[in-house]
């Protein structure tokens, strides 16, 4: 069996599942059937509860493959899984996606809906709520095993993530990706993608957007799909259940996100100022215009 050799650490709703899918159709990457393993964070509800049931995932690797990985989109945020993932690979590749917080932190709770974690419609209400989820207030049952991802501030300030990251890891083995890049190019995005894990170019050409954003039609529904999951899971029932899937499907919206009011944005950009430009000045980009919204 060939191990992971390239990871995918987040961030969650800056582009990975795009980018996973992409890569696992290039004809010279095995890429795990579970897009998100979850199993080297387990400082946070981890998926993937055994190694062996980790390794599994990777058994159809073999000598075709020259670039063996796996997407895992808190992994980034976790404290526990780089140090894991490190001492299980230790040449591993990182490919961080990155994205605008003022975009990433709402996308980040309309995702949370989704999944049945948060039980907050409004972002704004929910943005609000942090100090009292941080002081283990208010949080929704199916979260209460892992109260941070409701944290929309802490989880989207990426420059202070990557910095760690890349005190752990020599830069030459972090590709850093803006979605803002993916979206101007998506071509030249992966074909930079290609050449950091010494691939050639499939001749792909087609970029589809892939888990686009949705808007929630039933908080409540959303809840009891999580929760019949979490019995499922404690049942030791593994793979992937396709009726969840669906029922997400039917109840998710194609109507528009809600705009942050003035105030609204005002308070983020105060929160991400400095996160900003942090994580400007380790990729070396004017990342300026984020605070503007230009």
């Amino acid at each position: 069996m060939k191990r992971p050799d390239f990871f995918i650490p987040g961030a969650p709703k800056c582009g990975t599942t795009g980018l996973a899918q992409w890569l696992a159709a290039h004809p010279a990457v095995f890429f795990s059937p579970r897009k998100e393993p979850h199993f080297f964070n387990r400082d946070q509800m981890p998926a993937t509860a055994t190694l062996r049931e980790y390794e599994q995932l990777f058994a159809g690797a073999d000598d075709r493959h020259a670039a063996v990985g796996e997407a895992s989109t808190h992994y980034l945020y976790s404290r526990e899984a780089v140090p894991g993932i490190l001492a299980y690979a230790p040449d591993a590749r990182f490919i961080v996606c990155l994205r605008n917080p003022l975009e990433m932190a709402p996308a980040l709770h309309g995702e949370c809906l989704r999944q049945g974690w948060e039980n907050v419609r409004r972002f704004d209400a929910a943005w609000h709520l942090q100090g009292a989820r941080r002081a283990g207030r208010r949080i929704p049952r199916a979260a209460r095993g892992d109260p941070e991802r409701l944290l929309y501030g802490p989880y989207c300030r990426l420059g202070e993530q990557l910095q760690r990251l890349y005190g752990q890891v020599r830069a030459d083995r972090v590709l850093p990706v803006l979605l803002d890049d993916i979206r101007d190019d998506a071509g030249r995005m992966y074909r930079r993608v290609l050449d950091f894990l010494g691939l050639q170019d499939d001749g792909r050409r087609d970029f589809p957007a892939v888990n686009p954003a949705a808007r929630t039609r039933s908080v409540l529904l959303a809840q009891a799909i999580r929760s019949v999951s979490r019995i499922r899971d404690a049942a030791g029932v593994r793979g992937d259940w396709g009726i969840a899937a669906r029922l997400r499907q039917l109840n998710a919206s194609n109507a528009a996100r809600a705009p942050l009011t003035s105030a609204l944005r005002e308070e983020l950009c105060a929160y991400f100022a400095d996160d900003v430009v942090a994580l400007g000045e380790l990729i070396e980009r004017d990342l300026s215009d984020w605070l503007r919204g230009d």
